[in-house]
């Protein structure tokens, strides 16, 4: 490994030099990050009307040929994917003649089998995104006389991907069929990604129907994985849904398992729901020891950490990103920097990297217009506001501009090296890819979006769409935590244990409190307690709560531990940081950020600003 690590400093230095230029260009301006962002606009109008005139209804665009393509379920799905970022340009008319259009025609009694990854972080995030949008006054975007068409669409939908997650183990099968449910030729394999990234959109249209099985389904399945994690707390990359056993052993932050990792995180922010957190904690602290090579990170063995692949494979490029929200800054900004280095020398990511050879890994050499560099960099800059981000952007519109734009869209690049053109348009570009460089550029110029401004803190999923942390979403059991209050359904009832001497703890509003976050500790006494907590993105005021209500973090302590939590409550009350190897940070005031701080050493001196890394 010693060899691998002076070949990426070796490598780093010889692609900064290569892109010395750039180091010295003038940084982007305020006026030319506005024409970047118009400019990035442009470029998502070239290929949405690309599509609208070549290739619908049909799913994607052939954009060298101007013809389109069914790619999954022949169900329009690059308009689908493209609703939110309509509306987050502002495009009201459009907008609104999409859902009309999708409200009426749309049906999924269709003799077609799907994946089940695909279509609900496409599809079903696509309409539970555009129906929170059409249906609130509050994100300027309401569609007058719509009926929630997109909301039962998407429930008929998740209804029929249901079946597959009928298997011993909860984990889903890869595929099923839309009017037949799974087939008994099936395979049983399945990958961790595919699996375990099903929490948001699953888990939104369950406080939205106020039925909990999709929420209870992709929640056993995330069970299923993570029971079968290694000693190591190391997952692999294929699993089998029967036997639970691992067919990939492979254990990384990329192809196969990225999103994983993604989901865990984005439930606890979205949900509040802490056991995600801590399934977090484990998992990353896990990579961070095992994976992280600084600045790259490998695939190994998941039972031995030994390694498997010296590779950087263009899906790990999200990690940075979600480093930001868990507010792990340091290390995101050298992975990105070497990341970056590589799109530097290409023009573009490749799939793979081989680390050992310094060279495109063969079999690897495509670029089919991913997102997730640019989503990285977008998130580091609204972090840390360093226009090294903005210069970064501004390559990766001239990448796109001069290599991959073609008559009627944006094609995909077989081969870095050489710039070949594909004929295929991935829907995720109008989801992902120009939404992320066009709110990179506004945040420079001076956010107007809903993102950045709108009435809610939003979660974006895997696919990009956005998911506000509205009170129907994130305070799902928020009337629970009032005293003597109770759920509404069956299905969600609580009791909690309220110690009589935390009764008279209670504060106000405009008090700042810093929560030190623990594994509860479950005392037999108490076995009808389940843990329960919102999300803490949400203004607002509710009289009479507790601490741990009011700020998302409610637990049973032991008896013995009673007393030294009542002594820490003091104590917090006063200090204004948290020491602790385990701990959260939980914050009131315009955003609730959850910062985890890094098992390392190395990665402890990062510094945030709040508000700019709540998403």
């Amino acid at each position: 490994m010693e060899g691998i690590q002076i070949r990426s400093r070796l490598l780093l230095v010889l692609l900064s030099l290569a892109s010395l230029s750039v180091a010295v260009a003038d940084s982007v301006t305020q006026e030319e990050a506005k024409q970047l962002r118009d400019e990035v606009r442009d470029m998502f109008y070239h290929a949405f009307n690309g599509y609208m005139d070549h290739a619908f209804p049909l799913d994607e665009l052939r954009p060298l040929s101007c013809a389109g393509e069914d790619t999954l379920g022949g169900y329009a799905l690059t308009l689908i994917d493209s609703l939110d970022t309509l509306a987050l340009l502002g495009d009201r008319q459009r907008f609104a003649a999409s859902v009309e259009w999708i409200g009426k025609n749309l049906r999924f009694d269709i003799n077609k089998t799907v994946s089940v990854f695909e279509t609900t972080i496409r599809v079903v995030g696509g309409l539970l995104s555009a129906h929170l949008i059409a249906t609130d006054y509050a994100t300027g975007m309401r569609v007058p006389l719509y009926d929630n068409q997109l909301l039962n669409l998407a429930e008929d939908l998740a209804r029929r991907l249901l079946p597959a997650f009928d298997t011993p183990t909860g984990i889903p099968f890869g595929s099923v069929n839309l009017l037949h449910g799974v087939d008994k030729h099936e395979s049983k394999i399945t990958s961790t990604a595919g699996g375990g990234t099903l929490t948001l959109e699953f888990g939104v249209l369950s406080h939205l129907t106020n039925d909990p099985v999709f929420e209870q389904v992709t929640k056993n399945a995330v069970h299923g994985l993570w029971a079968r994690r290694s000693k190591l707390n190391l997952v692999g990359a294929h699993i089998n849904v029967f036997t639970g056993e691992w067919t990939q052993k492979d254990a990384g932050i990329g192809t196969s398992i990225d999103s994983f990792y993604e989901y865990l995180l984005k439930a606890y922010l979205l949900f509040g729901d802490e056991e995600y957190l801590y399934i977090f904690r484990e998992a990353y602290t896990a990579a961070m020891h095992y994976l992280y090579h600084d600045p790259w990170y490998v695939e190994v063995n998941m039972d031995s950490a030994a390694i498997v692949w010296p590779l950087f494979n263009s899906l790990q490029a999200f990690w940075p990103g979600l480093q930001v929200l868990a507010g792990d800054i340091n290390p995101a900004i050298r992975t990105h920097a070497a990341f970056m280095s590589v799109w530097r020398r290409y023009g573009f990511t490749p799939e793979g990297f081989n680390l050992a050879s310094l060279s495109v890994q063969h079999g690897q050499e495509s670029y089919p217009l991913r997102p997730e560099l640019i989503e990285s960099t977008y998130w580091l800059y609204k972090a840390t506001r360093d226009p090294r981000y903005l210069d970064a952007g501004r390559d990766m519109v001239a990448s796109l501009q001069y290599g991959t734009r073609c008559p009627c869209g944006y094609c995909h690049i077989s081969d870095v090296e050489h710039h070949n053109q594909e004929d295929h348009m991935e829907s995720f570009f109008l989801a992902e890819t120009v939404k992320y460089l066009w709110l990179l550029f506004d945040l420079a110029v001076g956010p107007d979006n809903l993102v950045e401004n709108g009435p809610y803190k939003y979660i974006f999923s895997t696919e990009g769409h956005l998911l506000p942390a509205t009170p129907q979403i994130s305070l799902v059991r928020e009337h629970c935590l009032y005293y003597g209050a109770y759920c509404r359904s069956g299905d969600l009832r609580q009791t909690y244990f309220v110690p009589e001497s935390d009764k008279d703890k209670k504060e106000s509003n405009d008090t700042r409190f810093y929560e030190s976050w623990t594994k509860a500790t479950y005392s037999s006494d108490y076995t009808t307690f389940e843990p329960s907590a919102i999300s803490g993105l949400i203004k607002g005021f509710c009289p009479g709560l507790k601490h741990g209500q009011k700020y998302g973090i409610l637990y049973v302590h032991s008896t013995d531990e009673r007393h030294d939590y009542e002594t820490n409550q003091v104590q917090q009350k006063e200090s204004t940081t948290v020491q602790s190897h385990s701990s959260v940070l939980v914050l009131n005031g315009q955003s609730s950020d959850h910062l985890l701080p890094d098992s390392s050493s190395d990665h402890n001196d990062s510094q945030i600003r709040e508000s700019d890394v709540t998403p």
